[in-house]
């Protein structure tokens, strides 16, 4: 149908409806997109050549918990895609997907072993620019980690420090009355706990645990007391010891070797009683003596060797300690014993005579032995006194080690199980098979490498180590 506008042009009604038509359904169109890209898990982003890119993704927030996981990401995206995280926690599979075309991305996460919550962002890009952004959160798992997982105390009454390290609150209780701690319990962060017991009265070590509650679980922590008591054999008196119950340095009676490293058997430690880099070779805490081995500053190995009383020694009697053992290949730890006031010109080793009464090298764990060295019977001519046995856990627990020896007979003990017996009547009465008719003294070492205890290598990685003596008692007949 035509008619005429009052100007008298001729107007075409049906093509006038038609724009109309178009007009409103374009206004629709545009409300629909409006919608759609409002709607839940959907936006719209400018592409590379200017038009509109509708991004559905679902979910939009992604929560995992401490474990080691995997889970899955729907996302469709109005061009072709790609996706990344900026965590290295975090790992994609596939990398990106086809406009339009629903693809699950399966996110993997890594198990959190840290002490907090954290999070990821994963992005993905049209045309390398971010068109959408997906947060990922991983749960932490509640964690207490006391510093150490054993403590050993003296006789006496003492007190030692534990550190607590914890991402959440936790509490501390002990199995038994003589043992104490304070705090009680703490929360996130780190904390420094006391751990108190009383004096040991009794004539035998005693065991207690500390047990560490958290919401995660608990743990125990052992705690052990040796026992003060002196058991004297039978027979025999106390004469002199050392129960490295004070002060913070030996005392007057040890005497401490000082030398370069390849001074004996190419032993690779530098023996030194001075403070290096702020740290003592010998020193005396919570009940102990402890002979450190470590590495200086300047890349030597230094450690402590002592002497009780050497101008003087003992002739005859039961000598014993109690020691325990550090672990690391390279490590030579002894108790052993040396004649007072040798004239090193006419009596030379191995004729002065000697006697390990305890040695053991980290290379073989565990592994103790004793021997004799004479000018007839030593090492050098393969002819030693020796025997050795396994003595399960020497190695970071405390052991004793014995010598008995008397004008005829030298016989060695572990925690009172006999290890090496020699008798006088066998080795033979002369001077170079039995020189063993003065006074010797007690030693106690921690050797690094060297032709025993570097005999399969070192490993420097074990550094700092520590040999842990309890006490050294000397009984000699009434």
């Amino acid at each position: 149908m035509r008619r005429k506008s009052k100007s008298g042009n001729l107007i075409d009604l049906k093509s006038q409806h038609m724009k109309k038509s178009r007009f409103i359904a374009a206004l629709f169109s545009l409300a629909f997109i409006s919608q759609a890209l409002a709607s839940c898990g959907s936006d719209g982003k400018d592409d590379p050549t200017g038009g509109v890119v509708s991004v559905t993704v679902a979910p939009e927030i992604l929560q995992a918990d401490a474990q080691k996981q995997n889970l899955e990401l729907s996302v469709t995206v109005g061009a072709d895609w790609a996706i990344t995280s900026d965590a290295d926690w975090v790992s994609l599979r596939p990398s990106g997907g086809v406009k339009n075309v629903t693809g699950i991305v399966k996110v993997s996460v890594d198990e959190n072993k840290g002490f907090d919550e954290r999070s990821a962002l994963i992005t993905i890009l049209t045309g390398g620019k971010p068109v959408k952004t997906v947060t990922l959160t991983q749960d932490f798992a509640s964690q207490v980690s006391p510093s150490v997982s054993s403590l050993t105390f003296g006789g006496q009454e003492s007190t030692s420090t534990l550190m607590i390290t914890s991402n959440c609150d936790w509490e501390l209780s002990a199995s038994d009355s003589w043992i104490s701690v304070a705090p009680a319990n703490g929360g996130k962060g780190e904390t420094e706990v006391k751990v108190s017991v009383l004096e040991n009265k009794t004539e035998s070590s005693r065991e207690g645990i500390l047990i560490l509650t958290f919401a995660g679980g608990k743990s125990e922590i052992k705690v052990s007391q040796l026992s003060d008591v002196v058991n004297v054999p039978e027979g025999y008196t106390l004469v002199w010891s050392d129960e490295f119950n004070e002060g913070t340095v030996p005392g007057s009676d040890w005497v401490h070797e000082n030398w370069d490293a390849g001074h004996v058997n190419h032993e690779l430690q530098t023996y030194t009683d001075k403070v290096v880099d702020g740290k003592r070779t010998t020193e005396i805490k919570d009940g102990f003596l402890n002979i450190n081995c470590f590495k200086g500053s300047d890349g030597k190995i230094y450690s402590g060797r002592m002497n009780a009383k050497p101008s003087t020694g003992w002739l005859y009697g039961y000598f014993e300690a109690r020691i325990c053992l550090p672990e690391g290949k390279g490590t030579w730890p002894a108790f052993w014993m040396m004649p007072s006031n040798v004239d090193w010109g006419t009596n030379p080793w191995p004729k002065c005579g000697e006697i390990d009464i305890m040695e053991e090298v980290g290379a073989d764990p565990n592994e103790v032995s004793s021997s004799l060295h004479t000018e007839n019977y030593n090492h050098t001519k393969n002819t030693q006194k020796t025997h050795a046995m396994n003595c399960a856990g020497a190695e970071g627990g405390f052991h004793t080690y014995a010598l008995e020896w008397t004008e005829d007979a030298i016989t060695t003990y572990v925690d009172g199980k006999v290890q090496l017996k020699a008798l006088k009547s066998e080795m033979g009465t002369d001077h170079d098979s039995w020189p063993f008719h003065y006074a010797f003294y007690p030693i106690l070492n921690l050797a690094w490498g060297g032709d025993w205890g570097g005999y399969k290598g070192v490993d420097e990685s074990a550094l700092p180590v520590t040999m842990k003596v309890d006490y050294v008692r000397i009984f000699q007949k009434k």
